[in-house]
């Protein structure tokens, strides 16, 4: 069965009544309450027939129920059918529809299906605003300056994008964030080196580019990584005086271009209008291309929705004294930390988080502060002042103990309380594993490196013109038709790659098979989209005219039915992503839906049905085939496109 219309989905009971499924729980929920009042709460558990003879769907909960009555199952069963009462959506269900020890057998009527799809088909699609939206933080891009992005940075976009995307769909208000490295001794460092290769003529700083950063990056973390360990070994097994000086000099150096970031670190903090001009440069420069990854990626994030660590300096300092004196932080052999191990209770007595063995520390001996100091300071931020109900972090699985310990520290602080609900805010890790490379290692170049992300971009839409305008059915399509198309076939196959694995596994990249326009994969679903919209321009071609829009739904053939059902899943679906955090989930539907698509257009004919009658209403199951296939890839940010 479909996870999103499980019986015991919370997300499922909290949608209009669309899905068969749900109103099959609902009937059946009270059917058992009233045959059985001591087992109110008893799932119905609605799974889909295994034997399309035997009906559509079968109700499985008597097997268990009999335990909590002391019965057997099968008069269990019975008792629940002299109870059920299914109105117009299904069949009668009598005796006879009780098969083995206690499943009840239902079919749904053609009729019923036909009218639900009638009240699907609207704008909303069967998914209207939720009730009470909320203020949703998604934290979904984390870039630090100076840096190259690579295949690492893929992931956190896109997922998070899509979530941002489901939750927008539904009506909340979203805010996006980026949480930008720009801030820190390591800036510092670069901002060093930057200044003395400007100041010596081997870099000019208006056409300096990331590559330059990114290399000038490096040799500072170098420079300042004095190799006390090397010259301890030299004393001790007494290598000679050349050696000596050679590891006392680079000690000494290193020494030095650490405290000359220590000094430059200070002068950013204090604004140094020549220091901060040269930041400003590493900024605007890292963010260009960073920004111009999530456009080419069709990724709403913009500079608006930076939000850098800078922009949190000043607030650590003064956070991390007041938790001091309230008693949440305390000083261990130099450093302050929060501990985590004994939660705090709410009204009920039930404890905030689960206990954390280790503490958090948020300032380091020499006085520093950390990730997590600035993420608690982020968190105070998000809920106090932005109000949010929800946050939401797109962040690899290897941050599960430092988003556990953020989130525990919050709540410890007070900080995550919303001030309106006075209540925890809910904050989640929507954690996700690595890029692999088709031999299931870390997906690098040969030489080792990670891939560029701009390069791997580059890659894709290459290939993917290379597809469009090689596959016969480009034919007619001009050159810049072709690129268009080919963009979005590009951004499809990336993105849909990423997006229809389970987020929390590592997955393969591999080209040629995300770009396949066969299988589960983006190219393939914006050609069954291309496909059904292709019907309605054939059908103009042969003078057909809109008198399908006026058509009674009907579901009559087996393909219509399965083709109904799908679509009267989508709700479902689309509020079980919000409750899940997995897009996956909607990625596999789609397919489903394409799919069966499919199937109904081979097995009954559209523009050439036996009758006019017959051709309209196919035509609008048609209809809302195609919108809800669109709605669908634009909810997880996949652009469409009208032909192929």
């Amino acid at each position: 069965m479909n996870e999103a219309a499980s019986s015991t989905s919370p997300a499922a009971h909290a949608i209009a009544p669309i899905d068969p499924v749900d109103l099959l729980i609902a009937r059946f929920r009270s059917a058992i309450a009233r045959a059985f009042p001591q087992a109110p709460d008893a799932d119905p558990l609605i799974t889909p027939c295994k034997d399309p003879k035997l009906g559509d769907f079968q109700a499985n909960a008597a097997m268990g129920l009999a335990k909590r009555v002391g019965q057997k199952p099968r008069d269990v069963a019975s008792a629940i059918v002299k109870q059920l009462d299914l109105g117009d959506l299904a069949e009668p269900v009598t005796e006879s529809a009780i098969a083995g020890p206690g499943f009840i057998n239902i079919r749904l009527r053609p009729a019923a299906l036909a009218g639900l799809l009638d009240s699907m088909d609207t704008a909303a699609l069967g998914v209207p605003p939720v009730a009470n939206p909320e203020r949703i933080v998604v934290d979904l891009m984390g870039v630090n300056l100076a840096k190259q992005m690579h295949v690492g940075h893929l992931r956190s976009p896109i997922i998070g994008d899509a979530i941002a995307r489901v939750f927008e769909r539904l009506g909340h208000t979203v805010l996006r964030q980026n949480h930008v490295g720009d801030w820190g001794l390591n800036i510092a460092m670069t901002t060093a080196r930057i200044m003395r290769l400007v100041d010596q003529g081997k870099l000019t700083l208006n056409s300096v580019t990331l590559d330059d950063l990114d290399r000038a990056y490096k040799v500072a973390q170098a420079e300042c990584q004095r190799d006390t360990t090397g010259l301890a070994a030299v004393q001790r097994f007494g290598l000679g005086p050349k050696a000596q000086a050679e590891l006392e000099e680079q000690v000494l150096g290193a020494t030095e271009a650490f405290a000359a970031a220590r000094q430059t670190l200070i002068k950013l903090q204090s604004k140094d209008p020549a220091t901060h001009a040269v930041w400003q440069k590493i900024y605007e420069v890292t963010m260009a291309e960073c920004l111009s990854a999530c456009k080419r990626l069709k990724v709403n994030v913009t500079s608006e929705h930076n939000a850098g660590e800078s922009s949190y300096a000043e607030e650590l300092a003064p956070m991390v004294d007041e938790l001091v004196s309230r008693g949440i932080a305390e000083p261990d052999q130099g450093a302050i930390i929060i501990r985590l191990d004994t939660p705090p209770t709410d009204a009920s007595g039930n404890a905030l988080f689960e206990p954390i063995k280790e503490p958090c520390l948020v300032r380091k001996t020499d006085g520093g502060f950390l990730y997590a100091t600035t993420d608690i300071a982020a968190v105070r931020r998000r809920v106090q002042k932005l109000r949010a109900h929800r946050i939401i972090y797109s962040i690899d699985a290897r941050q599960n103990l430092h988003m556990r310990q953020v989130f525990a520290a919050s709540i410890r602080a007070g900080y995550a309380i919303h001030p309106d609900t006075h209540a925890p805010a809910r904050m989640e890790h929507a954690a996700f594993g690595s890029v692999m490379g088709e031999d299931g290692r870390p997906f690098k170049t040969r030489s080792g490196d990670l891939v560029h992300l701009s390069q791997l971009i580059d890659e894709t839409m290459q290939r993917s013109l290379a597809a469009v305008t090689s596959d016969a059915s480009a034919g007619g399509l001009s050159g810049d038709e072709a690129r268009t198309v080919a963009e979005a076939v590009g951004v499809a196959a990336l993105k849909y790659a990423d997006l229809a694995n389970n987020r929390t596994l590592d997955y393969a990249f591999g080209f040629d098979r995300m770009l396949a326009f066969e299988g589960n994969t983006g190219p393939y679903l914006l050609y069954a989209l291309v496909r059904i919209r292709s019907i309605f321009a054939k059908g103009a071609a042969q003078g057909i005219g809109e008198s399908w829009k006026a058509a009674p739904f009907a579901v009559a053939e087996p393909a219509e039915k399965t083709l109904a059902m799908i679509l009267l899943r989508y709700p479902a679906v689309v509020h079980s992503v919000a409750e899940s955090l997995e897009p996956h989930r909607l990625c596999q539907y789609l397919y489903e839906l394409a799919g069966a698509f499919s199937t109904f257009y081979a097995q009954c004919p559209v523009l050439i049905a036996p009758t006019p009658q017959q051709r309209d209403q196919r035509l609008r199951l048609c209809d809302l085939a195609a919108k809800v296939l669109a709605d669908g890839l634009t909810t997880i940010g996949i652009p469409t496109i009208n032909r192929m």
